[in-house]
């Protein structure tokens, strides 16, 4: 599984469109197209193309909260936050060859995706962002910490962990220290494309 995820922005299609392709020609290598409050005749538009998109790069494209859409379109995946659908229902729409990923806050929320049995897990946010509406409490790399710890004290093997939100470059070494297995970016690949080798580079 690729260990740096980018997450979509824009206001409107085009927007979205431009963004991904930038990240995409810049070597992004798994795509989230996330949209809120975007009109679902749009975003289903935008999905088409990504698909498209992301075949012609060779990139893995899943899409946050629209199980129903990432079937129509064959998405890789979907990426599904707490109070979205359940990860048993999308497995049942989506099949076991898909990708399903899911939101937590917590090491509640993280024990919860892990008895769930989804493929990865967004942890985060790391630090404030001005990208995602209804941001959960802020967790900083001692939230990480506490929660891995706390997941090695119970024995439990650590799942796939991607830090969000707010995530830049320089946090990327101690996240990874702390047993963080990737991110998922937004802001800083939608406003520096280049950015994706230096943090490609980074990430072991």
């Amino acid at each position: 599984m690729e260990k740096l995820q980018y997450i979509s922005q824009g206001n409107t299609r085009a927007t979205q469109e431009l963004n991904i392709h930038k990240a995409l020609e810049a070597g992004v290598k798994w795509v989230q197209v996330r949209w809120k409050n975007a009109a679902e005749k749009e975003l289903a538009e935008l999905c088409k193309t990504v698909r498209i998109l992301c075949t012609e790069y060779k990139s893995v494209y899943i899409i946050n909260d629209h199980v129903e859409l990432a079937e129509q379109v064959d998405a890789d995946g979907v990426h599904l936050g707490l109070n979205d659908q359940s990860i048993k229902e999308a497995r049942q729409i989506l099949g076991n060859n898909k990708l399903i990923g899911g939101t937590a806050n917590t090491f509640s929320d993280v024990f919860q995706r892990i008895e769930e049995q989804c493929d990865y897990i967004g942890l985060g946010p790391l630090r404030f962002t001005d990208t995602k509406e209804k941001l959960s409490p802020i967790l900083g790399f001692d939230g990480y910490q506490k929660i891995i710890d706390t997941l090695k004290e119970r024995s439990i093997e650590i799942p796939k962990i991607y830090a969000i939100g707010g995530v830049v470059l320089n946090d990327i070494e101690l996240l990874q220290q702390i047993g963080i297995h990737g991110v998922a970016v937004s802001g800083l690949i939608t406003a520096l494309p280049s950015s994706v080798n230096e943090i490609k580079s980074v990430l072991k």
